[in-house]
C-alpha cells in the first residue's frame, strides 16, 4: 500500500508538473499587442504560403497570417487574411507580394510601398480592407520565360522561311552569276590587252615602213566592243540580282534589330533572368547567414532540455519516495564511520 501511495502521489506530481509547463509556454507564447486585420485577394497561386506564415513589410516582421481561403466575392480568388501590429505603416498604395525563404520553398508575404500616397488604409474586424496583391518576381520570370520561347520560335520559323531551298538556290545562281561576271571581266581584260597591242602596232606601222590593214583593224575593235557591251549587259543583271537579295537580307536585318524586335526582346528576357538567379542567390545566403545558426541553437537547447528531463525521471524511478521524503541522509554501512549493527540481527 505504501508503495502504491508513493507511485500515486509521483503520478500527481508529474502531471501537476506537466500542466504548469504547458501553462508557462502558452503565457509565453501569448500575443498581447493590439494587432488591425487586412485581407489580400490574389488570383496566383500561394503555393507554399501557410497559416501564421510571417507578414514582413519592407523587410520587418509586422504580423501574421490568421487564415488562407477562397474569396468569396470573386471566383477563383484565394481571400488571405493578415494580423498586423499597430504600427505597421499600412496607407493606401502599399501592396504584397509573396516572397520566398531560401531553399526552404516556405512562403511569406512581403508588403510594399511605392509612397505614391501616403493616406493611411482604414480597417476594421467587420470590414478588413484589403491591400492589393501583385505577381512575384518568380511568376514574371516564368511568364516572361515562356514569351522569351515563343519569341525564339517565331524567329526560329522565319529564319527557316528566308532559307527555304528556293531562296537558297536563288542565292546560289546569283553567286554563280558573280563567278561568271569575274570570268567575263577577266576575258574582257584580256581583249582590252590585245586591243592596245594592236594599236600599238598600227601606231608602229603607220610612223614605220610597213603598214597596217586599217579596215580589218576597225572590224577587230568593232568585235571587241560588241563583246564588251554583252559583257556589261551580263554583270548589270548580276548586279541586280546581287541588289535583290541584299534588299531581302536588310529587311530581315532591320526587323531582328528593331524596337521591341526578336533581338531586344532576347536582351531584356536574358536580364531578367540574370536578376532573378541574383535574387535568389541572395535569399539562399541570407538562409545560410541568419536562419541556419537559430535552428541549431535550438536543436542544442532542445538536447539539453531532454537530457535534465531524463535524469529527473530516472532519479524519480529510482527512488520514488524522494518525492514527499527528500533524498534525505544515507545511513554508512560496513566498514564506513559510525556503523552500527542493529539488534536482533545477525
Amino acid at each position: 500500500m505504501e508503495n502504491k501511495a508513493h507511485a500515486l502521489a509521483a503520478g500527481i506530481f508529474v502531471v501537476l508538473v506537466s500542466a504548469m509547463l504547458i501553462a508557462m509556454a502558452a503565457w509565453l507564447t501569448r500575443d498581447t499587442g493590439e494587432n488591425r486585420i487586412y485581407e489580400i485577394s490574389s488570383a496566383e497561386a500561394v503555393n507554399g504560403l501557410q497559416s501564421q506564415a510571417t507578414v514582413r513589410y519592407k523587410g520587418v516582421a509586422v504580423g501574421k497570417v490568421m487564415s488562407i481561403g477562397f474569396d468569396p466575392k470573386a471566383v477563383g480568388h484565394v481571400l488571405v487574411r493578415l494580423a498586423l501590429d499597430e504600427g505597421a505603416p499600412i496607407t493606401a498604395a502599399t501592396f504584397a507580394t509573396l516572397g520566398f525563404q531560401g531553399v526552404t520553398g516556405l512562403a511569406f508575404v512581403q508588403l510594399d510601398d511605392e509612397g505614391d500616397d501616403k493616406t493611411p488604409l482604414a480597417t476594421s474586424q467587420a470590414e478588413p480592407a484589403r491591400i492589393p496583391m501583385r505577381a512575384s518576381l518568380l511568376s514574371r520570370l516564368s511568364d516572361q520565360g515562356v514569351a522569351i520561347l515563343t519569341r525564339l520560335e517565331q524567329t526560329a520559323d522565319r529564319v527557316n522561311q528566308l532559307l527555304v531551298p528556293e531562296n537558297q538556290k536563288q542565292l546560289m545562281a546569283t553567286i554563280d552569276g558573280f563567278g561568271q561576271t569575274a570570268i567575263s571581266v577577266q576575258k574582257m581584260s584580256d581583249r582590252v590587252e590585245k586591243l592596245s597591242a594592236n594599236m600599238d602596232a598600227i601606231l608602229n606601222a603607220q610612223l614605220g615602213p610597213q603598214r597596217v590593214n586599217i579596215p580589218r583593224f576597225v572590224d577587230d575593235a568593232t568585235t571587241t566592243l560588241t563583246t564588251l557591251q554583252n559583257t556589261a549587259g551580263g554583270l548589270d543583271k548580276a548586279v541586280a540580282e546581287f541588289k535583290t537579295t541584299a534588299s531581302a537580307y536588310t529587311v530581315l536585318a532591320e526587323r531582328l534589330n528593331a524596337k521591341d524586335g526578336a533581338v531586344e526582346r532576347l536582351t531584356e528576357g536574358a536580364q531578367a533572368l540574370t536578376q532573378g538567379a541574383v535574387a535568389l542567390t541572395e535569399a539562399g545566403k541570407a538562409f545560410n547567414a541568419d536562419t541556419l545558426p537559430r535552428l541549431n541553437r535550438t536543436i542544442d537547447e532542445t538536447t539539453r532540455a531532454a537530457r535534465q528531463v531524463n535524469r529527473a525521471v530516472t532519479a524519480v524511478s529510482d527512488n520514488p519516495q524522494s518525492l514527499l521524503l527528500g533524498n534525505g541522509v544515507i545511513p554508512p554501512g560496513p566498514g564506513e564511520p559510525g556503523f552500527s549493527v542493529l539488534k536482533g540481527k545477525p
